[in-house]
């Protein structure tokens, strides 16, 4: 499923959009299993760490997940240290978690996973 999401493309969303139901949650958060569920400003989110073995390879990863989201018109938390990246998905106009949210989590996994064969990664964890 994780591979499906990824190959999808984000919805417009405006206000009354839909949240993900709670009975589609399980099966989302299995597609994304690094990424995890966390409340925030009372909005449900998406976060994961990604680790890197230096500060150009986590901007590398920073400035791949920015175009994505300029690309897509859905823009995340982004928090950049030296070998780490945060990103944090919800979608703001409903101030909660939608399918797009999961989309997204897919994609930047999928660029994670680009650039570990070039050595740009380390270990996830």
């Amino acid at each position: 499923m994780e591979r499906r999401l990824a190959s999808e493309r984000c919805e417009a969303c405006r206000p009354g959009a839909p949240r993900v139901r709670d009975d589609e949650l399980p099966n989302l958060l299995a597609a994304v299993p690094d990424w995890e569920r966390t409340v925030w400003d009372g909005s449900d989110r998406l976060r994961r760490a990604y680790r890197f073995p230096d500060f150009a390879s986590a901007l590398e990863f920073t400035a791949r997940a920015g175009a994505l989201a300029e690309a897509e018109d859905h823009h995340p938390t982004i928090t950049l240290r030296w070998g780490r990246v945060t990103v944090s998905w919800w979608t703001h106009v409903i101030a909660g978690l939608h399918r797009n949210d999961f989309r997204m989590a897919a994609k930047c996994d999928a660029i994670y996973r680009e650039m570990a064969p070039a050595g740009g990664v380390a270990p996830a964890g």
